[in-house]
């Protein structure tokens, strides 16, 4: 067997890790959008779930939460198969940094962007919505473009979970071949072509949100 034998299983292990991902990065900005807001709502309830929930995913490892969610919620009756629950479990750990993120961007706009919203008479809602978060974006996109390729590595946690990704299968591969440097390379390669294409196609995004916007967040 040559190299090129070992090309297919890690595809198709890729694919599954390509659908990890997007499921779980779409979870992880709904959750940081969600959360972030939350923790700079004015109402105390609120605040205090976004909170909680960015401090235990924040504080506890991303592979206990997989495990959590593979293993002990079915002793309550609720049964995940290996595909959702890495997509939720990454989506929450994730999401979660997300959150700081999202709070930590709009925290630094201008105070005088709150003042002038307030002197033309604009309730929270709208100031957040068409001012405050136009101009924080621009600021999270840097951090946002490392916890993406932060999930991608995350992603590998999942073959724990019995589900074939990229890892579970160049293990698999590995376990039956014996061509252990082989498979490792091409598991640095893949990886690192993913990782690679996410960050352009994450910077591209950043020039776009920022285009016409100067450091003070001014049109």
């Amino acid at each position: 067997m040559n190299i090129l034998d070992l090309l297919p299983t890690l595809l198709k292990g890729t694919a599954v890790t390509l659908e990890v991902l997007i499921g779980a990065a779409i979870l992880a900005a709904i959750m940081a959008f969600l959360a972030g807001w939350g923790r700079v709502s004015i109402v105390k309830p609120i605040c205090w779930i976004s909170t909680v929930y960015i401090e235990v995913f924040r504080g506890t490892s991303a592979l206990v939460q997989l495990f959590w969610l593979f293993f002990v919620l079915p002793q309550f009756g609720i049964e995940l198969s290996p595909l959702p629950t890495a997509i939720i479990g990454l989506g929450l750990h994730i999401g979660a940094y997300g959150a700081e993120v999202f709070r930590g961007a709009v925290k630094n706009v201008p105070r005088g962007q709150y003042e002038a919203a307030k002197a033309i008479s604009l309730s929270r809602f709208k100031t957040m919505r068409k001012i405050i978060i136009p101009q924080a974006v621009p600021a999270m996109m840097p951090p946002f473009t490392n916890l993406v390729v932060e999930l991608l590595k995350a992603t590998s946690l999942v073959s724990l979970i019995t589900l074939g990704d990229l890892t579970f299968n160049g293990q698999l591969l590995r376990s039956s071949t014996l061509r252990t440097t082989e498979i490792l390379i091409l598991l640095l390669v893949l990886y690192f072509i993913i990782a690679s294409v996410l960050t352009f196609a994450m910077r591209r995004i950043e020039k776009k949100v920022s285009f016409g916007l100067d450091r003070g967040g001014a049109a």
